[in-house]
């Protein structure tokens, strides 16, 4: 039998398949050309055609400038205005309020000086965190955090007074040195209590932390000097939550009352003439700003940085899209999910936006 030459005919319509031509719109990859001098922020740019996570920074990248680029007077007078936004200079002045959401181990982490310089100047309109995202603020203050090991052996660890932060190490004696300067405050806090009736909320709370610490390397310095409000409806998972209640068999009676404050960010939200979310990580800091987003019916910008997956239901791990589907996020707003370590992306992003020439957020 001779052989045939013919190329079967259903092997090659499945392999030589025509396509539909490309719309117009359609981006083509390109990576960085390193033949040429490029500049860091040249670089950056170039990460929205690298395709990948490289690309969905490049969109996070873009919706950061957007945020701190709108303005009021952007858009048309609306016919049920408030008297208080018909002015042209009010309009000019009111921005995006920028919602900044963080894990407490990014405080741990040199995080936190890239933190502190969005809190200084006056880059966030608010922010939401955790109990150690907290506290860790101040014991830096207080004691260095070391690098380390993800390996070090943890009983090891726990004999020697060392707490492990990832690859992180935090001597046992920074948080000693806490208590001894949290517990005067948390006694004048209670007198001043007690002598106004006017209770505590973590906000105010945080502030006044922020005010006693009084050192230049505290994130929540800044945020009191600047009047940003720092929320954390978790406050007392942690070593804050281990210093009140020593504190309440030492000197009963201290109060701090989580309605107020849930009040006060739902209330910055609503009245947000557009509104912004940055969230690093998951867990409380990321659903309490987006529930806080459902009071005003959504965020118009929204960037996600975390490593959380969505197969096991979790809120940390969902995509935008579902937020869109509960209010949290607009319909047809910009919004992104980069899926990453926040220590590796979150310096290129604020290099990229907060850290440029231009108006502020």
């Amino acid at each position: 039998m001779a052989p045939t030459t013919a190329i079967p005919s259903g092997a090659s319509a499945a392999v030589l398949k025509p396509s539909e031509p490309m719309p117009d719109f359609a981006v083509s990859v390109e990576g960085p050309n390193f033949e040429e001098e490029i500049s860091l922020q040249k670089l950056l740019e170039s990460y929205k055609r690298i395709g990948f996570q490289a690309n969905s920074l490049g969109k996070a990248i873009e919706i950061v400038n957007k945020m701190r680029k709108w303005r009021l007077s952007d858009e048309p007078v609306a016919e049920d205005e408030s008297e208080e936004y018909l002015s042209q200079e009010v309009r000019e002045n009111t921005k995006c309020n920028v919602f900044l959401g963080y894990t407490s181990n990014l405080i741990s982490s040199g995080l936190r000086e890239i933190i502190l310089y969005l809190v200084k100047h006056k880059h966030v309109s608010a922010i939401v965190t955790t109990a150690g995202g907290i506290e860790e603020d101040f014991i830096k203050c207080l004691g260095k955090t070391y690098l380390a090991d993800f390996n070090l052996d943890g009983a090891d660890l726990r004999r020697r007074g060392m707490n492990r932060i990832g690859n992180l190490i935090v001597p046992n004696d920074n948080y000693c040195k806490f208590e001894d300067w949290l517990t005067p405050i948390l006694d004048a806090m209670l007198a001043e209590q007690k002598e106004t009736g006017q209770v505590w909320t973590p906000s105010s709370f945080i502030r006044r932390l922020g005010k006693e610490i009084n050192h230049e390397e505290s994130v929540y310095y800044w945020a009191y000097k600047n009047d940003i409000p720092v929320f954390c409806p978790a406050l007392t998972d942690g070593s804050l939550g281990d210093m009140i209640y020593f504190h309440s068999f030492k000197n009963p009676g201290l109060v701090v009352d989580i309605v107020q404050d849930i009040r006060n960010l739902n209330e910055l939200s609503r009245k947000s003439k557009k509104a912004g979310m940055i969230i690093l990580g998951g867990g409380v800091c990321k659903h309490q700003i987006a529930n806080a987003m459902l009071i005003r019916n959504g965020a118009d910008y929204s960037v996600y940085i975390n490593t959380g997956q969505e197969f096991d239901g979790s809120d940390s791990g969902a995509r935008p899209d579902e937020a869109v589907s509960w209010g949290k996020i607009r319909a047809g707003s910009e919004s992104v999910k980069v899926f990453a370590d926040a220590t590796l992306v979150f310096p290129l992003l604020v290099a990229a936006t907060f850290a440029q020439p231009g108006p502020r957020a």
